[in-house]
């Protein structure tokens, strides 16, 4: 019945509309997450996202979509995020570093939303990430910088963080938003839990 449903929704929307459904869900398989307002570097502001308002607006049909594949859509909106989750999903896999990133991105995040924060967005630089995995004792030596751009890139894909500047021009002073998404990936307890568990790894 679901199907029947989306087809018929389908077929009674304009090219045009159609044409945008369709890079919604592609969106979606790609990076997970479609965030209600982005930086944008140009303006140097929060902007409006217009494919967040394309989800929105055909969320229904868009659930029936993916359910047909055992995937949920998901629509948190006091921060502002659709996305999608499921066992059915296949996403990259993530290197070691970009994994401790994600980690250290959730304390900082939590950190900071707890002194009080008015924005779901929290502001990061890489040199405090680095000096909090090394305080975890997480680093034997400083990556590199291609790996620390592959783990930056990585996680910008899906929604994670936004570098303020070119990822040519990453350094320990370049700042990043982390986004609200982090949210809906970690949890606190679960963060502290893998953190200890790398800890003992390296140990």
């Amino acid at each position: 019945m679901a199907l029947e449903y989306g087809i018929a929704y389908y077929d009674t929307l304009m090219q045009e509309e159609q044409t945008r459904l369709t890079a919604s869900i592609r969106l979606l398989l790609h990076q997970t997450f479609i965030l209600e307002r982005k930086f944008d570097r140009r303006s140097g502001r929060f902007q409006y996202n217009p494919d967040f308002r394309d989800c929105n607006k055909h969320l229904e049909f868009i659930r029936s979509y993916f359910a047909v594949s055992g995937i949920e859509v998901m629509e948190n909106t006091q921060s502002g995020i659709i996305y999608i989750q499921g066992e059915n999903l296949m996403g990259d896999k993530l290197p070691k570093l970009a994994t401790l990133y994600l980690l250290v991105l959730k304390l900082i995040y939590d950190e900071q939303m707890e002194s009080v924060s008015t924005s779901v967005n929290v502001y990061t630089t890489l040199g405090e990430m680095h000096e909090k995995l090394g305080s975890y004792r997480l680093f034997k030596k400083q990556p590199s910088p291609t790996d620390i751009r592959r783990a930056v890139t990585l996680l910008k894909k899906y929604q994670v963080i936004e570098p303020l500047e070119l990822l040519d021009d990453l350094n320990g002073n370049s700042r990043l938003i982390v986004y609200p998404c982090i949210n809906v990936v970690l949890l606190g307890d679960d963060v502290r839990e893998l953190l200890e568990s790398f800890r003992e790894d390296e140990a």
